[in-house]
């Protein structure tokens, strides 16, 4: 395979403050402002406590995910755990998992049109929406290319914007509404399930991580302690959110969509309010910046697997990024925002990633760093990769009709770049060979 255009690499530059970041701001996007009245309202009293109780039962999937994640050191995520099944099998996980974060882009990005909305009239409609659309991909895009380390420092600062007023808010009200409710009895568990599908598509994302592996410090040891880190703060944090809520509003609240702003309004009167809003914006564009950052490296490792074209894979001489593929993934996403075809995207975003959950688990045995692997380990991901097979089970099945679309799509383009990347060795081959004439004729 042929080196890209120029010689620069990216570098591993990435911590484990910054790992934590990524997986961290992958997990809290917009759900936690529209998930307490949900919750609430099928479960009562025993919401808060959905969290926890998923969140350990999700470790069947996140134990054996991350220490095969981690075991793997160069960039890619699905697209480097599916190639241990063949180049085929890495190319469409990678593109399904590109897909699936864009269009999650592209449903924030709209989400977060809404809340400005709030302050700028206009700004989820016509003109406005498009304009704030493009700059913020375009801002993103920016931050992103200019270098990993100005990338992670603004998305440190958006994941304390986003999660201090959210926890400060949790805190202030719960000390104002001691005693706390008791939990209800268990539902059902036809009920359960349904709370249970729920809350755990909310902790999905935590694998935004493990995509930009090559530029991240001793990634066997660093992605799974990220990991672990980000499942234990979401839960946290998730939990006290929930029980705030429903001792403060147990009757429920006036906006479904929004309902933290009249959680903030209980709290302060309109500062409250507007602090949360604030919290809100914070968290979709940590969000969107997070996708931004670890996303655009699927189609860069892609392009330098000759996956894709090679002009994805080029890194910026100088600020050692790969700038074309950021700013594709930049004009890909708010294509999608803008035109509203993200919606049906949506829909298949978990699915696909729950195939690539059981993916990861079962490239385990096949991984190049995976050192000695435990016995309860490998039992322990069977466990995980059946967890996915139900809970994919749940899923409708138009979501597996339009992944099923994507994939041939995916195909296509694979087999598109193959064919090229096969002609241009075929012409290098041929130009290095003498002519007929000049050859030894023994």
């Amino acid at each position: 395979m042929s080196e890209p255009p120029n010689a620069a690499r990216l570098e591993r530059r990435i911590g484990l403050g910054g790992a934590i970041l990524l997986s961290f701001n992958g997990v809290l996007g917009g759900g936690i402002f529209a998930m307490p009245a949900i919750l609430a309202a099928d479960f009562g009293s025993f919401s808060p406590w959905l969290f926890p109780l998923v969140a350990f039962a999700s470790l069947l999937i996140i134990v054996p995910f991350a220490r095969s994640a981690g075991a793997f050191p160069q960039s890619g995520g699905p697209a480097a755990y599916g190639a241990v099944f063949g180049r085929f099998v890495g190319f469409e996980l990678g593109w399904i998992y590109y897909i699936a974060r864009t269009a999650a882009f592209a449903a924030n990005a709209n989400v977060l049109t809404a809340y400005v909305a709030r302050w700028w009239t206009g700004a989820d409609q016509g003109v406005g929406r498009a304009v704030l659309m493009l700059s913020v991909c375009a801002i993103l895009a920016a931050v992103n290319i200019a270098g990993v380390k100005k990338a992670l420092a603004l998305l440190g600062g958006l994941t304390l914007l986003k999660a201090l007023p959210l926890l400060g808010a949790a805190l202030a009200v719960l000390a104002l509404t001691v005693p706390w409710p008791t939990p209800g009895p268990m539902p059902p568990l036809s009920e359960l399930e349904a709370g249970v599908l729920l809350v755990f598509y909310a902790f999905v994302g935590f694998e935004n991580v493990v995509v930009p592996a090559g530029e991240t410090k001793r990634p066997r040891t660093v992605l799974p302690r990220a990991i672990f880190t980000t499942i234990a703060l979401t839960t946290l944090l998730y939990f006290l959110v929930q029980l705030a809520f429903i001792s403060a509003l147990p009757g429920g609240t006036s906006d479904d969509k929004a309902p933290l702003i009249d959680l903030g309004r209980w709290l302060a009167g309109p500062t409250g309010a507007v602090i949360l809003t604030v919290a809100a914006i914070a968290s979709l564009s940590g969000n969107l910046h997070g996708i931004m950052t670890s996303t655009s490296r699927v189609t860069s490792a892609l392009g330098e697997r000759g996956d894709l074209p090679r002009w994805f894979a080029r890194v910026h001489p100088r600020f050692l990024t790969p700038h074309n593929s950021i700013a594709f993934l930049a004009f890909f996403a708010a294509a999608l925002a803008l035109v509203g075809t993200y919606v049906w995207l949506a829909v298949i975003s978990v699915l696909a990633r729950l195939i690539i959950y059981a993916v990861t688990i079962a490239a385990l045995p096949r991984a190049p760093e995976r050192g000695a692997v435990p016995a309860w380990l490998y039992a322990m991901g069977a466990a995980g990769i059946a967890l996915c097979l139900w809970a994919s089970s749940r899923v409708e099945w138009e979501a597996w009709q339009t992944l099923g679309l994507l994939a041939l799509a995916g195909a296509a383009l694979y087999a598109i770049a193959r064919r090229g990347a096969a002609s241009s060795e075929g012409e290098a081959v041929s130009a290095i060979q003498p002519p007929p004439s000049s050859r030894d004729p023994s």
